[in-house]
């Protein structure tokens, strides 16, 4: 049986701080939760930040496509071509491309919120 779908709800994710330069020198040390005794406080902080770093990662990704869309506009005298994109960002002609149309719906539409 096949459970309804809830609408997906926007969340607050987690502030993401920046960890101090000594900590980033040691290879166990994760924004401090590794410090964490109580299982049901490292549960609830590592999962408010695996929802921090999804809305970074949708975030990130809706403006590389704004940039790829900007980059390829027929309009621009010093426009690139989807191989171009691609060579920059490290991905495939195609999906240069798809992000190419991505960012022309999201430039349609109005930016990421």
């Amino acid at each position: 049986m096949a459970e309804a779908q809830q609408p997906a709800r926007k969340t607050r994710p987690a502030p993401l701080l920046f960890e101090p330069v000594e900590s980033v020198a040691d290879p166990e040390h994760f924004f401090d939760l590794e410090s964490i005794e109580d299982p049901r406080e490292l549960l609830s902080r590592s999962t408010e930040l695996t929802l921090a770093f999804r809305a970074a990662t949708d975030r990130a990704v809706e403006f590389q496509a704004l940039a790829a869309a900007q980059l390829a506009d027929p309009r621009r005298f010093d426009r690139l071509t989807p191989a171009d994109i691609a060579l920059r960002a490290g991905w495939t002609e195609d999906y240069a491309k798809k992000m190419i149309e991505f960012g022309r719906g999201l430039l349609r539409d109005g930016t990421p919120q």
